[in-house]
């Protein structure tokens, strides 16, 4: 079992005064149940998929739920969107009461969170694990921030060696960083006594039962396979700018139903599209979002595919750990791409409340100043100052190739 950096945070609000109800969302299987009942332990887990027992719940006065159900875990409340109400009410007439809501599918959960729960609770939102819960090897150890979080927190770049090769820990963010790209960072997968093959078998199974269950949840859909035609257009084009009318041909279906089933992915936790950064009216710049996969897993799985990935595959996963491993920290941060008429591109940007971190992604082995000329004069666009930029490689030297831009492997930057 491995540690998840909302330990802390859920341990400390669970006793606070804005702690009584809290919703953990997130795509199946990211481990919100067993994270809810390990910080949760002292409270009552039940089950609302059980369509038998679900009604019992939803008969249950007020007074009741305090007298029986004090403190509760109410695990895929989404099923059963009535018992947001009943909470509310618990919530409204009694002090003491304490209840942590789970669901997966985001929209029939929030929803009605944001509808009945207003001012009465707290939302968050489990990933698959990040590098830096990867590589614990219990559920009491610290999570380590990694390199890019200590950064963006700290503002600040360590003393580093010329190669990665010189630094302690190096194999294993290598190794962690390898098991990622190839099987993403679902928890049930992570165990050491399984078979690649046995990965491979539970991710097929996984976007089985998430076409059979979660998108049924979202949305009625007679014939899922416009659907699933979507959803094997889309991995392969994870990590470009999308353009719908295009991705509406390929799968053979019309626009506006691409555009719909894109936004299923989204809110079932599956994907998300990256927005463009525009704001400079003297430079012509791409207005398409960017879609990245959140799980590199799952995206290779949707594919069938093994062996080495594609340019666009390894930007999508390094975007997508970059984007989890934000989620974690309370700073707040917003994502863009940049990408001009005439073909220069900048794969992330993040904007901080100061100015901008810039990050180009290379799937290469060897990096030269060449590799940052997107990041170079970047200034000129940008609206505020470019704090610092780094290119992520497969390449494990260590290089300043120039002022404020950093080569970096992309193992130490996210571990």
């Amino acid at each position: 079992m491995k540690s998840r950096h909302l330990n802390i945070t859920l341990t400390r609000k669970a006793e606070s005064k804005f702690g009584r109800i809290i919703v953990l969302t997130g795509a199946r299987q990211t481990g919100k149940t067993t994270l809810a009942r390990r910080v949760f332990n002292g409270y009552k887990y039940l089950s609302i998929e059980d369509p038998i027992t679900r009604s019992d719940f939803v008969n249950l006065t007020a007074s009741q739920w305090e007298t029986l159900y004090e403190r509760a875990i109410l695990d895929e409340v989404q099923k059963e969107p009535e018992l947001i109400e009943s909470i509310k009410s618990v919530y409204d007439q009694y002090d003491k009461p304490r209840y942590i809501l789970l669901g997966s599918s985001q929209i029939l959960l929030l929803d009605k969170v944001k509808e009945s729960l207003a001012g009465r609770c707290s939302i968050y939102e489990v990933y698959p694990l990040t590098i830096p819960e990867m590589v614990t090897s219990g559920w009491d150890d610290k999570v380590n921030p990694s390199f890019f979080q200590h950064f963006i927190s700290n503002g600040t770049l360590p003393q580093l060696p010329a190669s990665y090769a010189l630094m302690e820990g190096h194999a294993q963010g290598i190794r962690t960083f390898g098991y990622y790209l190839n099987f993403g960072g679902y928890p049930a997968i992570i165990d050491s006594s399984l078979t690649d093959d046995e990965r491979r078998e539970w991710l097929n199974n996984y976007i089985r039962t998430y076409l059979e269950r979660d998108i049924r949840d979202l949305v009625n859909l007679k014939d899922l396979e416009p659907f699933v035609r979507i959803q094997k257009t889309s991995s392969i084009l994870t990590g470009t700018p999308i353009n719908y009318s295009q991705l509406a041909r390929e799968a053979g279906i019309a626009s506006n139903t691409a555009q719909r089933f894109l936004r299923y992915l989204e809110i079932s936790n599956q994907a998300f599209l990256l927005k463009p950064w525009f704001r400079n009216n003297l430079k012509r710049l791409a207005k398409s979002p960017k879609l990245h996969y959140i799980d590199p897993g799952i995206q290779r799985a949707i594919l069938r595919k093994q062996g080495l990935l594609g340019g666009n595959e390894f930007e999508s996963a390094i975007v997508a750990e970059v984007y989890k491993q934000l989620k974690y920290i309370p700073l707040n941060g917003d994502l863009y791409h940049l990408r001009t008429t005439d073909g220069r591109e900048v794969d992330l940007l993040i904007e901080m409340e100061d100015g901008y971190i810039a990050i180009e992604i290379k799937m290469a082995d060897r990096i030269t100043k060449s590799d940052a000329r997107h990041i170079l004069q970047l200034d000129e666009i940008l609206d505020k100052p470019l704090l610092q930029a780094f290119v992520l490689s497969n390449d494990l030297a260590i290089k300043q190739l120039a002022p404020k831009i950093l080569a970096l492997p992309a193992a130490l930057f996210l571990s």
